[in-house]
């Protein structure tokens, strides 16, 4: 069988998206340009190939993790990088309380933990846009912000009471592969801390006090994405040091495109 050079250059860009694909526990990502839900102007945003867990970190992946590096264990930790608040729902360094399943995602971790555990994964946490990017497809469609169920779901999602009782996995997986990015828990993004913006771009590093006011949310790139409004307002009222009960994350990958 004779394979032509445009088929031998559509099968290696295949079988390259295959492999990347395979990282053990993530999926591949194929990046695009994307209009974000929230920001003063229009800005269209390019995000390059990268991988994502499939699932939020555990609390058993967590307990692993404190095991081997003891300096994230709760009474180690230093007071720099978390609160109060870090890993109380832990009975000590090494378990968590009986009323707590392993197979739910952890929370009350700071960024600074988060940050640590996916770099000594060989990962990172993903930025916001990188989440925001997944975050917008449904089981079906890539970017289903139009449809109105798709914006009636995540909003009754937010206003229900939150928890992290649940299992991962248990809601229907998006287009990419990707379970519980809404509904489960809020997630820590790399960039958390830069989504109050303003001016022409939304990478901006000046700040706007009003951004987040009462009335902040007519700029929404579209009112129905109301949704997209609550997660930065989340995001610009949080500290790295903070560790909250429906706060958790996972990790991306960048992946290099020489391989």
């Amino acid at each position: 069988m004779k394979i032509n050079a445009f088929g031998l250059v559509v099968f290696c860009c295949v079988f390259q998206m295959f492999l990347f694909a395979q990282t053990e526990g993530m999926v591949f990502i194929e990046g695009g340009r994307y209009l974000p839900l929230y920001g003063r102007d229009s800005t269209v945003v390019e995000v390059n190939n990268f991988n994502m867990d499939i699932y939020p970190v555990t609390n058993k992946e967590f307990e692993q993790f404190v095991a081997k590096y003891p300096k994230w264990q709760k009474s180690k930790v230093i007071k720099l990088f978390s609160d109060g608040s870090y890993l109380s729902n832990w009975k000590n360094d090494l378990e968590l309380k009986d009323t707590e399943n392993p197979n739910s995602p952890v929370t009350y971790v700071s960024w600074f933990a988060a940050k640590d555990y996916c770099e000594c994964q060989g990962k990172r946490l993903p930025t916001v846009d990188e989440w925001e990017y997944v975050a917008m497809s449904d089981e079906i469609t890539k970017d289903a912000r139009v449809k109105p169920s798709y914006n009636e779901q995540i909003l009754a999602w937010y206003e229900a009471p939150r928890s992290n009782e649940n299992l991962i996995g248990e809601s229907p997986k998006n287009v990419w592969g990707v379970y519980d990015l809404h509904g489960l828990v809020w997630e820590w993004t790399l960039d958390f801390n830069s989504v109050l913006i303003t001016g022409e771009s939304r990478k901006d590093v000046d700040k706007d006090s009003n951004l987040f006011c009462g009335s902040a949310s007519v700029n929404a790139t579209d009112l129905m994405n109301y949704a997209a409004f609550m997660r930065y307002a989340i995001r610009g009222s949080l500290n790295a040091k903070y560790s909250m009960k429906n706060l958790g994350f996972r990790c991306v990958q960048d992946i290099n495109e020489e391989k």
